[in-house]
């Protein structure tokens, strides 16, 4: 029962929220309505759309690959990053991240704490980017105010947050020495952490490349351009009257919903988010359902059919794969109980 109780401190809060958050949707919503509003939607902006979410996902996969140097290929990037979102779709305590870090590892050359540090980088730069398209988005929407307030202090941590690893990246010797001196008194934190801080030190030198920050900036910055623009395009298959601010507010309402302690794939969270930022915005809960349920359909199908796909390739079960990961996660763990 204790085992139990610790373990429920992981999950049982998101879960609660998740289910709190689905009853409220339910209860507020007409079903019939959004079924209707999912026929009158225009089908032509939504396979539109639904290719610009393929891009997207697409040019996600450089994205990640630049964070990598260009180590492995595009497509073992790809396949990995596919089945990382499959798992965070699916599976419990958000482990598509460390199963990306972990697959990629396990089929290249590079360590485990070496690609960490990108899907870090990579994830701050998310929020940075949401922040800001939030905070530049809710000037223009009326009836919305101390919104952008959240965007400044989320995009804030996460400033501070790059400029801490930036600065752990341009001094990783003098880093490496205040560690090792620190640590003299946990013989084991010692030595684990001696091998793992040089790894974690080569994920983080795209922070130290200009040209390399840059590519990836690049990159970055055109996936998420990608996403207002695929967002716009959604939106207008049920609101024809909607403009790009609209886009952007629903857009960064969404990463901040997928960020907070839910159920696999933000159950709930997201969708009151997103449902919640459109009905703002339109007065219309049942149509606001409607593109969140067509939003949640192109999801799944962008990035699980891929991941389908690589685990097919592999002969691997999500839940094979979920055994691995947590196998992996557990005798990390182990190594790490300094008793």
């Amino acid at each position: 029962m204790t085992n139990f109780w610790k373990s429920a401190r992981r999950w049982l809060p998101g879960t609660v929220l998740s289910l709190v958050l689905l009853g409220v949707i339910l209860y507020l919503v007409d079903l019939g309505a959004v079924w209707t509003a999912l026929r009158k939607a225009d089908y032509r902006l939504l396979l539109l759309a639904l290719a610009g979410s393929i891009t997207w996902f697409l040019v996600r996969g450089i994205v990640w690959r630049t964070l990598l140097q260009n180590r492995p290929s595009y497509r073992v990037t790809f396949f990995c990053l596919s089945e990382g979102y499959l798992m965070n779709n699916f599976l419990p305590f958000r482990l598509g991240e460390v199963g990306r870090a972990f697959l990629l590892s396990r089929k290249t050359d590079l360590r485990f704490m070496e690609i960490l540090p990108t899907i870090v980088i990579e994830r701050v730069l998310d929020l940075m980017f949401s922040a800001g398209i939030l905070v530049l988005s809710v000037p223009f929407v009326l009836g919305v105010s101390g919104a952008e307030r959240i965007g400044y202090v989320v995009g804030g941590v996460m400033l501070v947050g790059l400029l801490s690893l930036f600065i752990l990246a341009r001094n990783r010797i003098w880093a490496g020495k205040v560690f090792q001196n620190l640590s003299l008194r946990w013989p084991k934190l010692h030595q684990i952490g001696g091998s793992i801080l040089d790894p974690f030190f080569e994920g983080l030198v795209v922070l130290t490349d200009f040209r390399l920050f840059a590519k990836f900036l690049f990159w970055m910055t055109i996936n998420w351009l990608i996403a207002i623009g695929q967002y716009f395009i959604l939106v207008r298959a049920f609101f024809p009257q909607a403009n790009l601010t609209w886009a952007m507010f629903s857009l960064g309402a969404a990463a901040f919903g997928g960020a907070i302690p839910s159920l696999p794939g933000a159950i709930g969270t997201l969708d009151a988010a997103v449902g919640g930022a459109i009905a703002m915005l339109t007065q219309n809960i049942d149509t606001a359902a409607a593109f969140v349920v067509v939003m949640r359909l192109f999801n799944y199908l962008v990035t699980g059919v891929p991941a389908l796909i690589a685990l097919s390739t592999e002969g691997q079960t999500l839940a094979g794969l979920y055994r691995d990961v947590t196998r992996f996660r557990a005798r990390s763990t182990q190594s790490e109980n300094l008793e």
